[in-house]
């Protein structure tokens, strides 16, 4: 039992560590904040299909990451909180694969124009937002986060083995 704790723990700081190398190195070419945004880190929130330790691991690892990008505080919350949904979402469904996706895609196009509208007081509409980022989120998490599912699925017992 013991193992396994350790286990999971260790695979959440891995994911977290991993999301906030990809959205560090997104952000230099401006692509993880902004009105349009395709935030690649975002493919990550497939993996709570093969482990839970993919939630907690994902939330600390975008909490870091808008930490350390010069988020406002708000979008550190509020942007944080919606990755922690779409995970929680992603594992719900786990069991249908093709729909796990669409939980953080839905999570992040009405979160995250509301940040942008009201926090940092972006030019443009919420409704002009909902469409920048949903986009920039099918992107990122049906597509790039698709052909993750479809390539870890083949090596799921060798890389989420549970003991």
């Amino acid at each position: 039992m013991r193992n396994k704790k350790v286990l999971l723990i260790a695979q959440a700081a891995l994911i977290a560590a991993l999301y906030f190398v990809l959205t560090y190195f997104i952000s230099a070419f401006g692509l993880a904040s902004g009105a349009i945004q395709v935030r690649i880190s975002e493919a990550l929130t497939v993996l709570p299909v093969f482990t839970p330790a993919a939630i907690p691991g994902l939330f600390v690892g975008c909490l870091i990451s808008n930490l350390v990008t010069g988020c406002m505080p708000l979008d550190v919350i509020f942007g944080s909180l919606a990755t922690l949904l779409g995970a929680l979402g992603t594992y719900a469904l786990r069991r249908h694969r093709w729909l796990a996706p669409l939980p953080p895609i839905a999570s992040n196009t009405i979160i995250v124009p509301f940040v942008l509208a009201y926090v940092y007081e972006a030019e443009g509409t919420i409704p002009f937002f909902m469409l920048t980022v949903g986009i920039g989120e099918v992107i990122s998490c049906y597509v790039l986060g698709g052909i993750l599912l479809q390539v870890l699925n083949r090596y799921r017992n060798v890389i989420f083995r549970q003991e």
